[in-house]
């Protein structure tokens, strides 16, 4: 069910954000500028595809993707990664792989707003978005 998920969100907390960039390897300039902004989300539906559309002052990306399927992603901070996108009960579980490398953006909706858990070795940071 990717209809909770469906939406404009805005970025209102963020705890532990600066420790994972670090644990990803992104420099303190991209970091610094990167965790000075509240970006918005929008997801949306176009057939079997998954839209994830993020904006900011910082960096727009879009991602584009059918659940369960591999793909090929850039993310904000210039990393080439294979990212799989699936749900698992009410969670909407993004993994990606670089260089033998892997994190875990986990988004699940918890009273109604968007918590995103960022997890990669044993740094966790979490982001909590509103609906716009």
């Amino acid at each position: 069910m990717i209809e909770p998920f469906l939406g404009t969100w805005k970025l209102v907390s963020s705890e532990n954000f600066e420790d994972y960039m670090k644990e990803l390897g992104v420099d303190f300039a991209a970091r610094d500028a990167a965790g000075s902004v509240k970006p918005s989300v929008n997801i949306s539906l176009n057939g079997e595809k998954v839209n994830i559309q993020t904006e900011s002052s910082f960096m727009n990306t879009v991602i584009s993707f059918k659940l369960g399927e591999e793909f090929d992603e850039t993310t904000a901070d210039n990393r080439q990664v294979k990212s799989t996108v699936t749900l698992e009960g009410e969670s909407m579980i993004q993994v990606q792989k670089w260089l033998d490398k892997e994190t875990t953006i986990k988004r699940k909706i918890v009273e109604g707003k968007m918590v995103v858990e960022c997890t990669m070795n044993n740094i966790v940071s979490t982001r909590i978005y509103e609906k716009a």
